[in-house]
């Protein structure tokens, strides 16, 4: 998209570079990511950064015209939904693909959106590291923070939204079986950053309507909760007895309420609108003439693309029973955008993550992620032997 900061990386890169990030990484976390690494970050230029963040201006504020307690009734199976008040969502994380537009230029397009935490500390240290690693990472004009942030002032940021008014040992990350999820390398770097317990589900203890976990053989107070469990993952083990529900009314913080990663996430998409935004439509509510070779079939309800069907059928929809919990997404095209040095290209999503700390009226976007890839799908968790794909970080020029 630059095409000159990307001619100058690719020339100077160097395999010892890359090798000395990963090895860098392995040790400061004691273990290697579950995902796979992108040799490069992604170069993003000032007239692209401005159509992105215009699309992100305008889904926020149709985000903060919508009826979120009618949603949560409507949307939110009745066995994970709360009645307890939801409060304003901390976090938000808006995904785009960089695609190729009807006049052929680069434009950005709404993929998914989610009120959910996403690798805050994980994208932090990777945007240090590839400046550390790779001399022909630009400095000046080009930065992975938003909103005028340096990275201490970032550091702080994230301390006051995550741990709010509480000390770091009445504050826990929590997460079903962390030891086990491929993004546990964001885990480490939250503890490490804010100096919080990375927390099991079923290690809970619950007395009455108060929350505790064991430290050093004490029995802790568990005051504010930095969420970070998948109430669908929770689906996937009917046999798994939890210490408490995510819809019982707890005398604990939660950062962000459970029913937010339901709320804004797939289930709102067809009542946004933008030039940017993909047409989509409930499945129970498609026009009849539809032609479905233009839309992807995505369940409302999972995560990591799991469900997603790029090629819809009539029968395939007429076997579907619950119908309310799926929509159709226009299709989009992908952009060969990144230049390797083999001569192939690599295609971008990029998220743009917004933070709020408990008494700031409105979301602030901090960082970014990226994931690059060469398939139909981009999904850094699939194993596959292309190079030059995976998780990145974005660095935008001023």
């Amino acid at each position: 998209m630059i095409p000159e900061v990307r001619a100058s990386f690719n020339s100077s890169f160097d395999e010892s570079h890359y090798q000395a990030l990963l090895e860098d990484m392995k040790t400061r976390f004691d273990e290697a990511a579950g995902f796979r690494i992108s040799e490069t970050p992604v170069f993003i230029s000032k007239e692209a950064k401005e159509m992105i963040f215009s699309a992100c201006d305008a889904i926020i504020e149709q985000i903060g015209k919508l009826d979120f307690y009618a949603l949560r009734e409507k949307y939110i199976p009745e066995d994970l939904r709360s009645d307890t008040p939801l409060e304003d969502p901390h976090f938000l994380a808006i995904d785009f693909g960089m695609c190729v537009g009807d006049n052929g230029k680069i434009v950005p397009q709404l993929i998914e959106l989610q009120a959910f935490p996403s690798l805050f500390l994980y994208q932090n240290y990777l945007g240090a590291a590839y400046r550390k690693f790779y001399p022909a990472v630009p400095i000046d004009r080009f930065d992975y923070l938003f909103s005028e942030l340096t990275a201490p002032a970032y550091l702080e940021k994230m301390r006051r939204v995550i741990l709010g008014p509480q000390p770091a040992e009445n504050v826990i990350l929590l997460e079903l079986f962390p030891e086990k999820q491929k993004t546990r390398i964001d885990f480490w770097a939250t503890k490490q950053a804010l100096g919080i317990e990375v927390v099991c589900v079923t290690r809970i203890l619950k007395e009455g309507r108060q929350l505790f976990y064991e430290k050093d053989g004490k029995k802790v107070r568990i005051r504010r909760i930095y969420n970070r469990v998948i109430q669908d993952d929770l689906l996937q083990y009917p046999d798994l007895e939890l210490p408490f529900r995510f819809n019982e009314d707890l005398d604990v913080n939660w950062i962000s309420h459970p029913d937010w990663f339901n709320l804004i996430s797939k289930s709102i998409m067809p009542r946004l609108q933008h030039e940017y935004i993909p047409t989509s439509y409930y499945l129970d509510e498609r026009p009849g003439n539809l032609d479905l070779q233009n839309y992807v079939l995505k369940p409302l309800f999972s995560f990591a693309g799991k469900g997603v069907e790029l090629n819809p059928t009539e029968s395939m929809l007429a076997a579907i029973l619950d119908k309310q919990n799926y929509i159709l997404q226009q299709k989009v095209e992908y952009a060969p955008l990144v230049k390797c040095p083999d001569g192939s290209y690599s295609k971008v999503e990029l998220r743009i993550l917004y933070a709020k700390e408990d008494k700031e009226e409105h979301l602030q976007p901090v960082i970014n992620l990226a994931r690059m890839g060469k398939g139909k799908l981009i999904n850094v968790s699939h194993a596959t032997d292309a190079t030059w794909i995976g998780s990145s970080v974005c660095y935008f020029e001023s």
